[in-house]
Parts: C-alpha cells; structure tokens; sequence
C-alpha cells in the first residue's frame, strides 16, 4: 500500500515537472508585464521601457510597462511579490529591493520572495554643488565640510535613496560634516542646489547632465565605477581619492519565486539582448544611462554585492525609516 502511494506520488511529482518544462519551452503565449515601482520619466522608468521594447522584438510578444510608485518602491514589488510564478509578471528593480527591508519599520513580503533574473542598466550618480560653490573637485568640498562650524547641507530624495548612501558613505568613510534634508524626489533635490538652498546633493547621471553641461550646476564627480559615457570629462570619486563611493542607480529584473529557471533564462536572454543591440545601447548611453545586461548568475552576484555593501553602510549611519 505504501509502495503504491510511493510510486503514484513519483508519477504525479513528474507529471508536473513535464508539465512545467513544457509550459517553459512554449513561453511567452501572451503579453508579459514590467512592473516600475517609480513614475513615468525617471532614470528607473527609462531603463525598463528601453528593456521592455528589446524584450519585446526577442520573445515575440509584448512586453508591457506598468508604473506602480509609492511607499519607496514597495508597494510595484509587493504586486510582483505576491503575483503567479508563470513569467508573465516581473519587477523593473531598483536598490530598494535590497535595501527597503533594512531601513523600513515593516515590509509586507520578504526579501526572497523575489528572484534576480537579469541587469539592465544603471545612471550613476553626479555629486553636484551650486554653479558659484567656490570648490573645484569633490576633495575640496569634503574638506570645507570638515572645516565647516555646523556642516553643509545635503539634499536627498528621502530616507534610504541614492543619495542619502552616497552621503552616509562621505560621512563615515571620509569624514565629511553633512546634515540630511529630506526631498520628496530626485528634482526637488536639484531644484534646492540650484536655489543655493542646499551646499550639495547626488542625484542620476539622466537628471543631471542637463544642468551641468549647460552651467546651471557644477558636477563634482560621478559615484560609479568608470566615468559616463555621455561626460566623459567628469572624474568618478575613486579617481578623486574616494573609492569607497561606488553607487548608482540600476535597474534590474527580478521575477516571483517559484517562476520557472527556464523561463526566467529566456527573460535574462532577451534582456541581454535588448541591451547590446546598438541602437538601444547608443539611446541609454546618450541620455546619461550605461546599458548593462549579462546573465542571471551575473546579475545575482550583483544584487549580493550590493546587499552587503549597502547593509554596512546603513549599520554604520543607524539609516532607519522615520
């Protein structure tokens, strides 16, 4: 008797496992969904319709972007979180998807109910001052800082966003004396330097190109790895004597647990794709955006990365959500 519950359990097990492998091999049979926990027209939005579209001409049906902003990304990736593992639901991620769970009071899923499928893109972040701030590089601005009586004011887009890591990495790497006001977006950080209401902040390479090119601000450095494609001539902090400083503003994939690893190659694939096709690299690149792609193995090695190099950051700075 238990033999046979045995055997029909092994059957049934590799019923659904065929089943599956077959489900993978057919899909996408209908229009897949790109979920951007962010509004329309930000570094993050951009990125993912530049995916979307590329996605879109390799797995032969549509890819839909559907924007889900609030509560600092949670609210889109609680949709992905909680939606069917069958490949036609994924999250456009951000670093919030690493860090949120850090910094918030409460989160309504966890951690690993997502699974990294695959790297867009990432808008490194440009620490940026007034037009008329009296520093040339980044190293004089830390050390008027220092030498400041009550420290300079930084802009951030809110608790836990890129430029409150990038501040919180001056401080306790650098010794930097900076004092965190609050914005409620990127653009409103940038409209405070821009009216001198602030000494400082770092905002996406997209946002602000435009005002450094043209004068309205001074760019100081930019926080990534190797210099932007579309300013060449601005220095990366590390270049500076900061190599601590090493953030952007990516944009990834990532897919409810459960969605099946064949499917979630095939997205990887097609992302991949997307972002070496020339015309969509030439786009990104020309808007302040370096396309990315890779695999899946390559894009979770990153999302491990960054979770470590961001947890010691919030556990040196007490980063919490009011």
């Amino acid at each position: 008797m238990l033999s046979n519950r045995i055997a029909s359990l092994a059957v049934g097990l590799a019923v659904s496992v065929l089943a599956q492998g077959a489900a993978a091999q057919a899909w996408p049979t209908k229009p897949i969904r790109l979920v951007v926990p962010f509004s329309a027209g930000g570094a993050n939005d951009l990125m993912a319709r530049a995916a979307a579209e590329g996605a879109s001409k390799q797995l032969g049906q549509p890819v839909i972007v559907d924007n889900k902003p609030g509560a600092g990304a949670v609210l889109g990736a609680d949709v992905v979180a909680k939606s069917a593992p069958d490949g036609y639901t994924f999250l456009v991620s951000a670093a919030g998807v690493v860090s949120n769970s850090m910094i918030k009071k409460s989160m309504p899923y966890k951690d690993e109910a997502l699974v990294p499928v695959a790297m867009i893109g990432l808008a490194p972040s440009v620490i940026v001052v007034p037009a008329n701030a009296p520093y040339k590089d980044l190293k004089e601005f830390v050390a008027a800082s220092k030498k400041s009586a009550n420290g300079f004011h930084w802009a951030t887009a809110g608790t836990g966003s890129t430029p409150h890591f990038v501040e919180g990495i001056l401080q306790t790497k650098y010794g930097s004396k900076l004092d965190v006001v609050p914005y409620k977006s990127g653009s409103e950080s940038i409209t405070a330097v821009l009216g001198n209401q602030v000494e400082a902040t770092s905002e996406a390479s997209i946002v602000v190109l435009p005002y450094a090119k043209s004068g309205k601000l001074k760019a100081l450095a930019g926080t990534w790895t190797q210099r932007i494609s579309a300013y060449p001539e601005l220095p990366t902090a590390a270049e500076e004597g900061f190599p601590e400083i090493r953030i952007a503003h990516w944009a990834g994939v990532h897919a409810p647990r459960g969605t099946p690893d064949a499917i979630m190659d095939k997205m990887a694939a097609a992302v991949d794709a997307a972002m070496k096709s020339p015309e969509t690299a030439k786009r990104l690149k020309d808007m302040g955006i370096e396309p990315v792609g890779g695999t899946r193995a390559s894009f979770a090695k990153f999302v491990d990365e960054e979770r470590a190099r961001l947890g010691s950051v919030v556990k040196a700075t007490g980063m919490k959500e009011d």
